[in-house]
């Protein structure tokens, strides 16, 4: 009894070693099967300036810049004003002085996170099983 218990608790350890890798050493699996290599880039510069701190995608993240899941499709904004914001920004937006293509990576991510859709939270419940249900306001 005690040999299949020690065999059990190491194969679940090794299983648990292997999950955990992939999720950590390949952090690019994650994102959309639609992202291009631009995208997927600039969501390394969107983590490597620590975006999310201020900002917001899909209602999570900081509250001290606007939400900018879907800032491309937004009358006014867009591409331009998003460049215009990386250049010269607001007082309380700090300079990151970030390269050109760090720049089209970065707006080649928002593009992505735009044609996602919009996800507001406030506009699902959870039911009593825990599944997240729309309330019909999307």
């Amino acid at each position: 009894m005690k040999l299949k218990a020690r065999y059990t608790f190491f194969t679940l350890s090794i299983l648990f070693l292997v999950y955990t890798g992939s999720i950590y050493l390949r952090p690019l699996r994650a994102g959309s099967m639609n992202s291009s290599k631009e995208a997927i880039s600039g969501r390394i510069v969107w983590q490597k300036y620590n975006c999310q701190s201020c900002h917001q995608l899909y209602s999570l993240g900081g509250y001290l810049g606007p939400d900018l899941t879907n800032i491309m499709s937004q009358p006014g904004k867009g591409e331009v004003w998003v460049r215009a914001m990386l250049q010269v920004g607001p007082k309380q937006m700090p300079q990151f002085h970030l390269t050109e293509v760090e720049t089209e990576e970065l707006i080649a991510f928002l593009k992505s996170t735009d044609s996602s859709g919009v996800a507001d939270p406030r506009n699902f419940k959870t039911s009593a099983s825990g599944m997240i249900e729309s309330n019909g306001r999307n």
